[in-house]
């Protein structure tokens, strides 16, 4: 098999760099596109502080897909953009590996319906670092023996959506590995949003501060105990082995698929 063509769909933000980088670091990765709204026409080489590359930005559509033709697309737009990015990339023929966040239970049963009509794949990860995704297994394994969680995200000040696709599907895991609800309690609550919000019986916190990468803990309370598990990206760069592992894995899987941990092997 010969390399697989990708195309970043966000290349000039700051994760989409990132990818980019990673992309022409990988022997049997060849990047052939990069689309947004910003940077527009400048070579992509160029922005990565590099020799141009003769891959200058576009904004995405049918014809800039078709021109590239790329195997996969990798995403890191907006919650806004990300929806029509991906059927646009499956109409294409194009497989997309998607880590903007945002994504709904409802979106993601239309991408579903999507992808099953193309015969193709996609990949949607809310966290790509495999850091992070080991921390949602050991919070797989903690949710059967603690009755109470809380999780607390910590992201920069950039980031449009809370809470993080990372806390939502953490959240989501607890409610599924509890073998009961945890104890019914009165609260007082003097300042509305104190407590933050709540899935599930799940309270969540989450914080944007510039200094922040990406950062969450989740603590267990027990019968005079508490377990904390914690993972933090100090560099986006802690995000691109596991996008180059979907990117390689997407080029021959078929259907969708939703968490990286899907793709590994436990």
């Amino acid at each position: 098999m010969g390399r697989i063509k990708v195309a970043v769909s966000g290349a000039f933000g700051r994760m989409g760099r990132e990818v980019c980088r990673a992309v022409l670091n990988e022997e049997s990765l060849e990047l052939v596109g990069a689309f947004d709204l910003q940077g527009e026409d400048e070579d992509i080489g160029e922005i990565l502080r590099k020799k141009p590359l003769g891959i200058k930005i576009e904004k995405l559509s049918k014809e800039s897909l078709k021109k590239v033709q790329p195997d996969v697309m990798v995403d890191f737009t907006t919650p806004m953009s990300v929806i029509d990015n991906i059927e646009l990339a499956l109409q294409c023929g194009v497989r997309p590996v998607v880590g903007t966040t945002g994504i709904t239970q409802v979106d993601l049963s239309r991408i579903g319906r999507w992808v099953d009509a193309s015969g193709l794949s996609a990949i949607i990860a809310p966290n790509f670092a495999l850091g992070a995704v080991l921390m949602m297994k050991f919070v797989s394994i903690a949710a059967r023996y603690f009755p109470q969680a809380e999780i607390i995200e910590l992201h920069h000040d950039q980031k449009i959506d809370a809470p993080s696709g990372t806390a939502l599907k953490t959240a989501n895991i607890i409610i599924e590995c509890r073998e009961e609800d945890p104890p019914e309690r009165d609260e007082l609550i003097k300042l509305s949003g104190a407590r933050g919000a709540v899935q599930d019986k799940v309270h969540i916190h989450s914080i944007r501060l510039s200094g922040l990468v990406a950062h969450q803990e989740v603590i267990f309370g027990g019968t005079g105990q508490t377990l904390t598990i914690r993972h933090d990206s100090i560099d986006r760069q802690s995000f691109m082995p596991g996008v180059i592992f979907a990117v390689k894995k997407a080029a021959s899987l078929q259907g969708l698929v939703y968490g990286l941990e899907n793709l590994m092997d436990w």
